[in-house]
C-alpha cells in the first residue's frame, strides 16, 4: 500500500507542483498500475530470487486460463535445444476451447486432440468452428475413468502419428493422478501439465480416493498434492508451477538438461486466487482458431501472407 501511495504522489502531485511553482513543463502523468500487476510483480521477483531459472518467470496469457501459454513456450524453447518438437499435444479437460493450455499452440501450427466430458462444451466448439474434426484438431466428448483412458490415448496417438506428443495437459478436477499414471502406460509425452491441489504444500503427498463417478463439488476435495504428483512421476522432472498456484509442469528427464533439478518445496506455489484469470486483450473467441484450421494461408507470417504482385 505504501508503494502504491508513493507511486500516485510521484506521478501526479509532484509534476503539478513542478509546473506551478517552478514554471517548467510537467512530465507526462502515468496512471498507477492495477493492484493485480503490482502484486504479480512482487510474487515474480520473490520467485526470481529463489529460483532465477524458473520457467514460470516467462509466463503470459493469450488463451490459457492463467499464464500457462508463456510457460509452455519457454519450456518448449529449452527442450527444442535437445530434441526437435513434433508440434503435437493432447489436452483432456479442454473446456469450451476459449481458455485452455493448447488453443495458443494450435495457432502456432500444432496438431492435437481436445477431450472434454461436458456435451455443452463440445456443442459450443462445433457451433463456432463448424465441425469437431480437422486435419490438425480432433475434438471428442468423453468422461474419463481408468477403464477408457488407455483406449482413448491409443486412438489419439494414432491420430497424431506419435507416441511422444510434446504436451499432455490434464485437468479433470478429481482423479487426475490416477488417470495420469494409467495414461502413461500408453504413451510418453515430453511435457506434462497437470492441475495440483495447492492446499497441501510439500512434503505432504495426498490424493483423493479413486472414484470413477467423482465430480468436483467446489470444495477442497479434488486432485492430488504437488508432492504426490512428483513422487508418482519418477521418469519426469518437476520444472515449475505457475505463479497463481494452479498448474504444475513436468519434463521427461531425458529432455530435462535445460532445467534445474530443484526441490519440490522450492517450486511449489500456494493458491493465489487474486492472481488467477488475468485479462488478456478483449473477450476471447474461437474465430482466430477457426481461420487457422480452415484457411490454408492462416498462421503464415505477415511477409508471406502478403499476396505476390
Amino acid at each position: 500500500m505504501k508503494t502504491l501511495i508513493k507511486r500516485v504522489l510521484d506521478t501526479s502531485l509532484v509534476p503539478i507542483r513542478a509546473y506551478l511553482l517552478e514554471k517548467v513543463p510537467a512530465r507526462q502523468m502515468e496512471l498507477p498500475r492495477p493492484v493485480y500487476e503490482i502484486e504479480r510483480e512482487a510474487v515474480r521477483q520473490s520467485v526470481a530470487m529463489r529460483t532465477p531459472d524458473n520457467p514460470c518467470l516467462k509466463g503470459f496469457k493469450a488463451f490459457s486460463q492463467n499464464d500457462e501459454d508463456g510457460i509452455l513456450q519457454e519450456i518448449f524453447r529449452r527442450i527444442a535445444v535437445a530434441q526437435p518438437l513434433n508440434k503435437t499435444f493432447i489436452e483432456i479437460g479442454c473446456g469450451n476451447g476459449l481458455e485452455n493450455n493448447s488453443h495458443y499452440l494450435l495457432l502456432e501450427g500444432f496438431k492435437g486432440c481436445w477431450v472434454d466430458g461436458d456435451a455443452q462444451n463440445l456443442e459450443f466448439i462445433r457451433a463456432k468452428l463448424g465441425a469437431l474434426e480437422f486435419p490438425r484438431l480432433r475434438v471428442q466428448q468423453c468422461f474419463i475413468d481408468l477403464t477408457n483412458i488407455g483406449q482413448l490415448i491409443s486412438s489419439q496417438v494414432e491420430f497424431l502419428g506419435t507416441r511422444e506428443p510434446d504436451l499432455f495437459s490434464l485437468d479433470i478436477d478429481g482423479n487426475d493422478l490416477w488417470i495420469l499414471l494409467e495414461a502413461l502406460r500408453h504413451f510418453e509425452p515430453k511435457v506434462i501439465c497437470v492441475e495440483y491441489n495447492p492446499k497441501f504444500p510439500p512434503p505432504l503427498a495426498v490424493t483423493i480416493t479413486y472414484n470413477p463417478s467423482h465430480t468436483w463439488r467446489h470444495d477442497d476435495y479434488h486432485g492430488a498434492s504437488l508432492q504426490a504428483f512428483r513422487d508418482g512421476l519418477p521418469a519426469y522432472r518437476l520444472v515449475c508451477c505457475n505463479l497463481c498456484g494452479v498448474n504444475a509442469f513436468f519434463v521427461r528427464k531425458d529432455l530435462a538438461s535445460g532445467f534445474a533439478d530443484s526441490e519440490c518445496s522450492d517450486l511449489y506455489q500456494p493458491f493465489r486466487e487474486h492472481l488467477t484469470t488475468p485479462v488478456s486483450g478483449h473477450c476471447p473467441s474461437l474465430k482466430w482458431l477457426r481461420d487457422s484450421l480452415l484457411s490454408p494461408r492462416s498462421g503464415a507470417t505477415v511477409a508471406h501472407a502478403v499476396p505476390a504482385r
